[in-house]
């Protein structure tokens, strides 16, 4: 197949990164893919530094010059593509309405990463319904969304978790990557986000500020980088937490960093599918202690793989993290019972498999 992504945003985060793994696997099985993206996005020089076809336009807003560099881009390469998978809010409309004056052009793929509100209105129902041949969403729960709140036909959207390299991330030895990274020998409790309001870091640090008197022996490493980082770094040197927070910024060998933690945790409040961090350290043989938010519990499983509390929740999720920071044995029988969960459910070709059908339905093969 010839494949044709689009994605307007210029931050970086699971979505990006998903749009990546699943190029990159597309051209391993020997489809063509591009990709449309702004020259200021990150997943530009990212997708360049993968060998994936990237082509920049100045699609990050809504604007009549983005959409006459869509029009036209798609009008010079009539015929060059069979499908094209939107991502974003701006160039899922950029290309309906580029796509409703021309002829010819492939049908649209429409992937939801997130499970924030879509609008019901006449125009969204438009760009959903009739301008995008299928949808596909980032978990069930999101599926379910829009079947519930939207009422989308059912048959009309499809669940495809992002899949990960199992062989990429797996359980290391602890110790190992510790000293691979320069870091002291404490026990560490780790979160890997981009650094946003609604990932749960204030929750987190002030969860933190409960659990460091009773483990004044342990570190948590913040993994990521983000608008809030300037803040949280002020807010942890305000309050005298700096021996035992480390910011460490965006990370190229994230499996090692990963398996440099004894425990993992997300507490995101919002616009969540299934985030990719948290499939990562389940993958590396991590217990994991997150919400009950977008389709984390399509992942985590309660009890079993991790804990589940309320978003927005300090006490709670200080409580769940402490259980498991004081009992080693049942963090390795989660972490067990994670790795082999990501085994059956998270592998890279499950999500491959999946696309190649829904743009296969769409092509009509």
């Amino acid at each position: 197949m010839r494949i044709l992504h689009t994605e307007s945003s210029i931050g970086w985060g699971g979505q990006e990164i998903r749009i990546l793994t699943e190029a990159q696997g597309m051209i391993a099985r020997g489809h063509e893919v591009t990709l449309l993206t702004a020259p200021s996005a990150d997943i530009y020089p990212a997708a360049q530094r993968r060998n994936i076809p990237v082509v920049a336009l100045p699609i990050e807003k809504k604007r009549p010059r983005a959409l006459l560099a869509v029009r036209t881009w798609l009008t010079a390469h009539r015929g060059q593509f069979d499908v094209i998978n939107t991502h974003s809010s701006t160039d899922s409309w950029l290309v309906a309405l580029a796509r409703a004056s021309l002829r010819d052009v492939p049908p649209v793929v429409r992937t939801r990463h997130v499970s924030t509100a879509v609008h019901d209105d006449r125009a969204t129902r438009w760009l959903y319904q009739s301008a995008s041949s299928h949808i596909v969403t980032a978990g069930e729960a999101l599926r379910r969304q829009l079947v519930r709140d939207n009422g989308f036909p059912p048959e009309r959207i499809t669940s495809v978790p992002t899949g990960i390299d199992l062989a990429r991330f797996r359980p290391m030895d602890r110790n190992a990557a510790r000293r691979q990274l320069g870091l002291d020998a404490r026990p560490a409790l780790g979160i890997l986000a981009t650094l946003r309001d609604w990932k749960g870091h204030d929750y987190l640090l002030d969860a933190w500020k409960r659990l460091a008197p009773r483990f004044a022996d342990w570190q948590l490493l913040v993994i990521g980088d983000g608008p809030q980082r300037g803040r949280l770094e002020a807010r942890v040197g305000d309050e005298g937490l700096a021996q035992s927070v480390r910011f460490v910024g965006n990370q190229d060998d994230v499996p090692v960093w990963l398996n440099s933690l004894d425990l993992f945790t997300l507490p995101s409040f919002g616009d969540e599918g299934v985030p990719q961090g948290i499939m990562q350290a389940m993958a590396c043989g991590l217990a994991v202690v997150a919400t009950s938010v977008g389709a984390i519990e399509e992942a985590v499983q309660r009890d079993q793989t991790g804990l589940i509390v309320p978003p927005r929740d300090a006490a709670a999720l200080a409580d769940a993290l402490g259980a498991l920071m004081a009992d080693p044995a049942r963090r390795a029988a989660m972490g067990a019972a994670g790795r082999e969960y990501a085994i059956a459910h998270f592998g890279i070709d499950r999500m491959l498999d999946a696309m190649e059908a829904v743009f296969n339905r769409v092509i009509g093969r």
